[in-house]
């Protein structure tokens, strides 16, 4: 696959990376936190949206809906436009439209304008896998898993401690003050990450592939709207089976399409990788057992005690019973530090899976007591922030510098689309388990229980994943690699082992710098592109073995175009360009 993404700049071995301001990782893990709530600021008032907004119950769950699919779209779109123009300039501007969604939101009753004001909220999702790149980019390396850790944890640590809070609002106050909260939080995130936060001094070359864009928006609409609708609409309905197959066919187009494209929104073939593709669908098990808790526990605990199984707690206590959930992700982050710097983030993914299906398998049988559904969070919450925590180590671990926006972008997707995935199943099995009581229907602790053991299935299938992850030294895991523009080029001429590299010169034997360098394959189209530094090397990577011609041309000289094969070797190919004029082929 063409590596067009690469930081094409010379190496600038003198440069050294300012130090990083000691906030710097508090105040991306606290944007990523404001942005997370979003996703659970109306879980306690979901059961009185109908009449908050007047409309029909099915028409209320578009203010949840919403929020999903356009956080789904923005996160790939946003972590690619970081990647190209500046990832803290990306992130101020998810964290603005989110205020502005806020605002629309916070002062409306009427659902057509409240569902604008929740899509704009979700686009802010993107914050998230921006946040890991900009530590990739400027934080030593020291710091980097910790840091990591806690901004990927940020998205369940935002979900669960932002419950006891929405619903001690909405106990007490209008509940339009939760958006006003929401922007509040949002403003003094933009503040602080310009005061705090350095832009990230990598960028990506080549263009934004907005028709890439556009067909995975539309992809992920078409895949996503049924998985959230399928219950009311009905899993067999026309419309349900007709988006489906839309959704397949669109994405099987748009990966056709970037398989073409010389700078694609998402490079599927570094996405087909044996690491980061396993890693990503083991996210999606991952997403898919965080949402079971957060489905299943708050609805135990406010059941009246009538139904001989409901805890009767209030909607405040309910929260304040979940929120270790996410307190105990976030001081996860420097355990998982800790251990992945002895064993690596793979093994720290398995034991973070290993302990979720514990703390399933226990939270089994710690049903009967408020203090019970405690225990169970912290266990799960253990769990799920050190397999959270491993995941953009492995993806980071994978790609080169200039990709880490787009492929941390990719993987919380993969987290986004299990949360959805779980959502609309547990759905399903808690009404079609639920008993009618006086019109109302009222989940069983059966359809609970069954919950819990459709969530350890997940976690089953993430762990076999997981073990099929290639293993790693220690030493070569992310937290001990460099993050600064100097390292990254070191990155980057360690990905030359994978492909074709050499030098420019001219016709005397003189480097020649920013040549710009192309790779063609053997059907006459462009395979890859970069230039050439100081000394006049460049490095391609190539999509596999093969025949190929690499082509230079520079300023003040003819073009030049050398024949070459590509097994698996290191032998460099040189590029010697000849006088203007004049162009020289070599076999």
């Amino acid at each position: 696959m063409p590596r067009s993404t690469h930081d094409d700049r010379p190496a600038d071995r003198t440069r050294q990376t300012p130090t990083p301001h000691p906030a710097v990782v508090p105040v991306l893990a606290f944007a990523g936190i404001t942005v997370a709530v979003m996703q659970t600021l109306l879980v306690p008032v979901i059961k009185d949206l109908p009449q908050l907004l007047d409309t029909a119950p099915s028409d209320a769950t578009w203010v949840l809906t919403s929020t999903l699919l356009s956080g789904a779209v923005a996160t790939p779109i946003m972590g690619r436009l970081g990647d190209l123009y500046g990832k803290r300039r990306m992130l101020v501007t998810s964290l603005a439209v989110m205020v502005v969604g806020a605002l629309v939101s916070a002062v409306t009753s009427d659902l057509l304008t409240m569902i604008v004001g929740r899509t704009l909220q979700g686009f802010a999702m993107g914050a998230i896998p921006l946040g890991i790149g900009l530590m990739r980019d400027t934080l030593p390396r020291e710091r980097l898993g910790s840091a990591m850790a806690l901004m990927s944890s940020s998205i369940g640590v935002g979900g669960g401690l932002a419950l006891p809070g929405a619903a001690l609002v909405a106990q007490h106050a209008d509940w339009h003050a939760l958006f006003y909260g929401a922007a509040g939080l949002g403003v003094l995130a933009i503040a602080l990450t310009l005061l705090v936060v350095p832009e990230s001094p990598l960028r990506a070359t080549g263009g934004f592939d907005l028709p890439g864009a556009l067909g995975l928006s539309a992809g992920l609409v078409l895949l996503l709207l049924p998985v959230t609708k399928g219950s009311d609409w009905g899993w067999s309905a026309p419309v349900t089976l007709g988006l489906f197959a839309a959704a397949v066919l669109v994405l099987v187009l748009w990966g056709l399409m970037e398989l073409r494209r010389a700078a694609p929104l998402v490079d599927l073939r570094t996405t087909a990788r044996r690491e980061v593709l396993l890693t990503n669908l083991a996210s999606i098990m991952v997403g898919v057992a965080f949402y079971v808790v957060s489905l299943v526990l708050p609805q135990l605990l406010q059941l009246p005690t009538a139904t001989g199984y409901g805890l009767g707690q209030s909607m405040v206590v309910a929260g304040l019973c979940v929120a270790p959930l996410g307190l105990t992700m976030m001081f996860t982050a420097p355990l998982y530090a800790r251990l992945s710097a002895r064993y690596g983030p793979r093994s720290t993914l398995i034991l973070g899976l290993l302990v979720i299906a514990l703390g399933y398998g226990g939270g089994l049988g710690l049903m009967d007591a408020a203090w019970q559904t405690v225990v169970t969070s912290v266990a799960l919450g253990a769990g799920i922030g050190l397999a959270y925590s491993s995941l953009p180590a492995l993806i980071v671990g994978a790609v080169p510098a200039s990709e880490t926006g787009a492929a941390n972008g990719l993987n919380t997707l993969m987290r986004s689309i299990g949360t959805s995935v779980s959502s609309a199943v547990i759905g399903s099995v808690l009404a079609s388990t639920a008993n009618d009581v006086g019109g109302v229907a009222v989940p069983t602790m059966h359809g609970f229980r069954v919950s819990f053991l459709i969530a350890t299935a997940a976690v089953a299938v993430g762990l076999t994943l997981a073990l099929f992850l290639p293993r790693t030294r220690p030493a070569a895991t992310p937290q001990l690699r460099a993050s600064s523009e100097e390292d990254a080029n070191l990155a980057r001429a360690t990905e030359a082992l994978r492909g074709f590299h050499g030098r420019v010169t001219d016709a005397g034997g003189a480097p020649v710098v920013r040549a710009r360098v192309t790779l063609i394959d053997h059907r006459g189209r462009k395979a890859g592109a970069t230039h050439s530094a100081e000394d006049g090397s460049y490095a391609l990577t190539v999509p596999g073995a093969g025949a190929y011609v690499v082509a230079a041309r520079a300023a003040g000289h003819g073009p030049h175009a050398s024949s070459a094969s590509h097994a698996g070797d290191e032998r460099p190919v040189e590029v010697h360009l000849s006088l203007p004029g004049e162009t020289a082929v070599t076999a």
